[in-house]
C-alpha cells in the first residue's frame, strides 16, 4: 500500500506529497484523451470540437463522481472543502460515467454534434480509465475485497481501511500488523478495464450502428461490477436492501442497454445508411438533364 507516492520538497512549504490515486486520476484522464480524440479523428468528427468536448466531459464525470461518493457516504464530508480532494480517492465510478455522459450530451447539443457519434469514440478510454484509476485505488487501500482464500489473496497492513474494517467486525485484533487476505477487487476491475478497452476496440472494428459501442460497454461493465460488488467488502458503497448504490445502477443500465439496442437495431435494419455516422453522406444524383422541345 502506497497512498503517498512520493514526497516532493518545496523551500518555504516544506515537502508536499504526490498522492497515488490523484497520479492514476491524471494519466487515465491524459490517456483517455489521446484515444478518444484519435478515434474521433477517424470517425470524421472535428477535432476542435471534441477537444473542448473531452475537457467538459471530465470535468462532468469528477463532479459526478465526487456526488454520487457523498449522497451514499454522507459522514465523510466534514468541511465543504473535502469536495475538492479528489487527490486522496472518494469517486464512484458510476457517478463518473453519468455526470460525463451528462456533460458530453450538453456539449453536443449546444454544439450540434450527433451524441451517439462522439459516445462510440469516447467509451473505450473509460475502460482504460478503469485501468488506471483502479490501481490508484488498490495503492491507496479502498474499495477492498472480502476476506478470501484464494492464492492471489492479498494483506493490507496496519490502519488500512480493510485491516479498520476486519478490527470493527471482530476478525482481527488492533496487534495485528496486517489483515486478513481479501480478494484483491480493486486489480478485478483494473485488468477488466484493459478487456473492456479490447472489447469496444473490436466492436468498434465490426460495429453495424452509431452506439452500438456506447450500448456494449454499459451492458458488460453493468453485469460484471454486479459481480465484483459481491466480492467487496468496504462500507463505502451505500444501497438499498441488498443491493450496493453501482449494483442498482449496473443492473438499470444493462436494461437500457438492451432496450437502446433493440431500438437502435431496428433503425438501422430500416434505413442503415442512416444509422452509421461515421460515415459520409452519399453524395446525391445530379439531376436527370430534360431535353428541349424543338
Amino acid at each position: 500500500m502506497h497512498p503517498i507516492l512520493i514526497k516532493i520538497p518545496i523551500p518555504g512549504i516544506g515537502e508536499v506529497p504526490i498522492y497515488s490515486y490523484g497520479v492514476m486520476l491524471g494519466l487515465s484522464f491524459i490517456g483517455g484523451w489521446y484515444l478518444a480524440l484519435w478515434l474521433a479523428g477517424r470517425d470524421g468528427l472535428d477535432p476542435e470540437k471534441m477537444k473542448k468536448c473531452y475537457v467538459q466531459t471530465a470535468f462532468w464525470a469528477v463532479i459526478g463522481a465526487r456526488l454520487l461518493y457523498f449522497i451514499t457516504n454522507p459522514s465523510r464530508m466534514n468541511s465543504p472543502l473535502d469536495f475538492f480532494k479528489v487527490n486522496e480517492g472518494g469517486l464512484v465510478a458510476y457517478g463518473g460515467f453519468l455526470g460525463g455522459l451528462l456533460g458530453s450530451w450538453s456539449f453536443c447539443w449546444r454544439n450540434n454534434v450527433r451524441l451517439l457519434a462522439w459516445a462510440d469514440c469516447a467509451v473505450p478510454s473509460l475502460g482504460l480509465g478503469l485501468a488506471f484509476t483502479r490501481i490508484g485505488c488498490f495503492l491507496y487501500g479502498c474499495d477492498f475485497g472480502a476476506p478470501a482464500q484464494v492464492a492471489w489473496a492479498v494483506r493490507f497492513p496496519h490502519d488500512a481501511p480493510a485491516w479498520d474494517r476486519q478490527v470493527d467486525l471482530g476478525l482481527i485484533t488492533a496487534s495485528d500488523a496486517y489483515s486478513l487476505p481479501v480478494h484483491p477487487t480493486q486489480l478485478y476491475e483494473s485488468a477488466y478495464g484493459l478487456v473492456l478497452l479490447g472489447l469496444t476496440l473490436l466492436v468498434r472494428r465490426y460495429r453495424r450502428f452509431s452506439g452500438e459501442v456506447f450500448l456494449f460497454f454499459f451492458a458488460a461493465y453493468g453485469t460484471v461490477r454486479s459481480y465484483f460488488e459481491t466480492l467487496r467488502a468496504d462500507t463505502q458503497r451505500g444501497g438499498l436492501g441488498p443491493l450496493s448504490t453501482s449494483q442498482i445502477i449496473g443492473l438499470g443500465s444493462l436494461a437500457l442497454a438492451i432496450a437502446g439496442y433493440v431500438v437502435l437495431y431496428r433503425r438501422w435494419k430500416a434505413n442503415p445508411q442512416a444509422a452509421r455516422l461515421w460515415e459520409p453522406a452519399p453524395e446525391p444524383e445530379p439531376a436527370a438533364r430534360t431535353k428541349k422541345r424543338r
